[in-house]
């Protein structure tokens, strides 16, 4: 690894440091990811570590790089960046593309949750946040917690969850200051025509399939907004690039 230093160097501070405090905004944003929970069996410390790596790689890359003038390491960064880029529009497409593909991969993803709802408290509050937020209750309905073993209403379940539902399926009251979390229990026992008094009977999915068209411009712009973010990130780079190589080839003449 070399570092070059030059006398009467012409490198841009300007472009030296806005990738500096580039990185800084973008490691904050990759630090979001670290909420993601577990999917199909993945430990949630595995993708915290993960991406921990990936910022880690970046953050250096980028914040030496532009520091020490590291050609080598602007390069990792910006190749690093494209790929990331790339590899989100082709997520994009294909999600658009194999809409059902997609719906049944989700499918798979929260029923496998469920079962494992009592056995994480991340993945718990995953779940909870994902049912309050769009009021619904299970994939397809509350039906869905029959899958757990704790809200099963099999007759060999002795849990005293056995036929409720998890509280953030509850349809919230006004009036009570206190969240209660056993305004579920025994829920399901009662008829089906009276269960949308008490808990949200929609499922996810379609909670999720409605809550797209509605935020559809929301979406494209966090979207684009992101793209922009790494493709500023880009130029900067290779801007940075340019005025070194341009400095080493002026000092080596």
């Amino acid at each position: 690894m070399h570092y070059y230093r030059y006398s009467n160097a012409e490198v841009s501070c300007w472009y030296k440091y806005l990738l500096f405090s580039y990185n800084i905004v973008f490691w904050g944003v990759l630090s979001d990811l670290t909420r993601v929970t577990r999917m199909h069996g993945i430990d949630p410390v595995v993708l915290v570590l993960m991406v921990g790596v990936v910022m880690f790689t970046l953050g250096f890359a980028g914040c030496v790089g532009a520091l020490r003038e590291n050609i080598c390491l602007l390069n990792f960064f910006c190749s690093t960046i494209v790929l990331i880029f790339f590899l989100e529009l082709a997520v994009a497409v294909l999600a658009f593309l194999f809409q059902d593909w997609v719906r049944d991969r989700f499918r798979e993803f929260f029923e496998s949750n469920i079962r494992s709802y009592r056995d994480d408290i991340d993945l718990q509050n995953l779940i909870d946040s994902l049912q309050k937020a769009n009021q619904c209750c299970g994939a397809y309905g509350p039906e869905d917690w029959d899958l757990n073993v704790y809200f099963n209403c099999s007759g060999a379940s002795y849990s005293r969850e056995k036929c409720g539902v998890p509280f953030s399926c509850c349809v919230p009251d006004p009036a009570q200051k206190v969240v209660n979390t056993q305004c579920g229990y025994d829920v399901r026992t009662q008829l089906k025509s009276k269960w949308d008094e008490s808990i949200f009977t929609k499922g996810c999915i379609q909670a999720l399939e409605g809550w797209l068209p509605r935020n559809i411009y929301i979406v494209a712009g966090v979207f684009i907004a992101i793209s922009l973010l790494q493709i500023f990130g880009i130029f900067l780079a290779r801007t940075l690039i340019s005025d070194i190589e341009a400095v080493k080839a002026g000092h080596h003449f």
